[in-house]
């Protein structure tokens, strides 16, 4: 891969610092009254989801990463890990379950996320902004409970949990907010 100089850092480039892929956050020139000058960076591993600050001189430089963001498919759950697949070339991918975290709870089969690939090994996605589930156990709503915004946890078909107001029942679709849980609205 190339190497890219202190001077052409910019935020979202995917560089690797000490062996590892990073995603640049932040880049901010310093030049101090004396000396060279510097780069500090603000990076996320893209493995491991730390944030770390270097700081750089303006003669060093980067290896460019060899990240790519693609658009997949969810096809299905295989146990303890997640297939996907690549829409343009086709390859399949398995991503653990454990690594997923929450964005695991709200992704129904065939839904289409953005991949991220390093080294042909799938690292992240992000799943579709919001999604249509039904609720498949909730406690029926209390008589009386109207007069202010009361919520109750339910369950929806893919294994998450959502905080859905007083009023919704057990069969119902709703609109989920995929990144965050949130309810959003009733699904018509």
């Amino acid at each position: 891969m190339p190497t890219i100089n202190a001077q052409e850092f910019k935020k979202g480039m995917k560089v690797i610092y000490e062996g590892e892929p990073y995603d640049m956050l932040e880049v901010n020139f310093v030049k101090p009254g004396k000396g060279q000058a510097l780069y500090k960076l603000r990076l996320r591993n893209l493995l491991k989801g730390g944030i770390m600050t270097p700081t750089l001189r303006s003669g060093d430089g980067l290896e460019q990463a060899d990240v790519r963001k693609t658009t997949g498919q969810f096809l299905y759950r295989d146990g303890s890990s997640h297939v996907f697949m690549d829409n343009d070339t086709y390859e399949q991918y398995t991503m653990a379950t454990d690594a997923l975290a929450e964005k695991a709870h709200f992704l129904l089969d065939g839904a289409i996320c953005d991949l991220l690939i390093y080294n042909d090994k799938l690292i992240d996605i992000d799943p579709p902004a919001q999604v249509i589930v039904e609720v498949t156990y909730t406690e029926p709503a209390a008589k009386g409970n109207t007069a202010t915004n009361v919520t109750k946890p339910a369950t929806v078909e893919t294994g998450g949990e959502v905080q859905v107001p007083a009023f919704i029942e057990q069969g119902e679709k709703i609109k989920v907010d995929a990144r965050t849980g949130a309810y959003i609205e009733r699904a018509r």
